[in-house]
């Protein structure tokens, strides 16, 4: 499939897709089915309630941050969004619709790219021109210890992120692109999520983890990977910076010079939630409630 070169065209798949798979820190299997949409935005069902109204995604809906983003919607918890949403928001899908039988979405190979495959499999719809992407008036830096992340404004979206581990095997890695639908695909969908031998157990007792496995993430012992080769000699940087676009597609994304610094579920959600509430947010309508750029 021939990937955009740049977000001006708003784009809806062409027929459901099924996905389906273990969720990282339940272990429970789930399913997801993606479906076309008409109304501009990212909107969750879930298959037990099919007549239920669909929930449209904001940053207000982040309810814990701990080793993945997971919301509460409408009373109803899911967890683990991000590695979807990143992979419609690097897309550029503005259009879908997201149906679960089950509370966590699926960990798959902890990368992007299974889902990617699946909607180049079924197939995207041009809906038309997209509306220009949010601009950023103004700096928003937002920091956690020695942590940050800001937005600057900027003509296209750019994004960076940097990592600094004790570990050898990962040490200090920067990573920096001009976000487009291709240069996603190809520099960051494949990046997969990683972990520390020695926080396996500490984690599993504290009931997290327990769908990861040597197969769906990295996992670094020192100065050596227990599951190589590595994607890319940088993959974990970039598997940070798949995060952060996945964190980023709550609220949309911007048009702004976007920095992490040993970057956070935490500290994505908080620059979206500034995003949202910054006065240069896009809106639309759905469903007679008015959103701030959902997608």
């Amino acid at each position: 499939m021939n990937w955009s070169s740049d977000y001006s065209r708003s784009l809806g798949l062409a027929a459901p897709v099924e996905v389906s798979g273990v969720g990282l820190h339940s272990g429970a299997t789930c399913c997801v089915q993606l479906r076309p949409s008409q109304t501009k935005g990212f909107f969750v069902g879930f298959l037990d309630e099919p007549h239920a109204p669909l929930v449209p995604l904001h940053p207000a809906q982040v309810r814990d941050t701990r080793l993945c983003t997971a919301l509460n919607l409408n009373g109803r918890p899911l967890a683990t969004v991000e590695h979807l949403l990143a992979a419609l928001l690097g897309c550029g899908l503005t259009h879908v619709e997201i149906w679960l039988d089950g509370h966590e979405v699926p960990l798959l190979d902890g990368s992007a790219l299974p889902w990617v495959e699946a909607m180049a499999a079924t197939g995207l719809v041009d809906l038309g021109p997209r509306p220009s992407l949010q601009e950023v008036a103004a700096p928003i830096t937002l920091q956690q210890g020695d942590s940050f992340v800001m937005a600057c404004p900027a003509e296209r979206p750019l994004l960076s992120a940097a990592i600094e581990f004790p570990q050898a095997a990962i040490g200090r890695q920067l990573f920096s692109l001009v976000l487009t639908p291709e240069a996603f695909v190809r520099e960051i969908a494949p990046a997969r999520t990683f972990g520390f031998r020695d926080q396996v157990d500490q984690l599993r007792a504290a009931g997290l983890i327990q769908g990861g496995g040597l197969d769906n993430a990295l996992v670094c012992d020192g100065d050596q990977w227990l599951n190589p080769p590595l994607r890319f000699a940088d993959e974990p940087v970039r598997h940070k910076l798949l995060d952060l676009i996945g964190d980023l597609a709550l609220v949309g994304l911007p048009c702004a010079q976007v920095m992490a610094f040993r970057g956070s579920h935490s500290l994505h959600t908080q620059l979206a939630a500034a995003l949202a509430a910054a006065p240069s947010c896009l809106t639309a309508l759905s469903g007679g409630q008015e959103l701030t750029n959902v997608a």
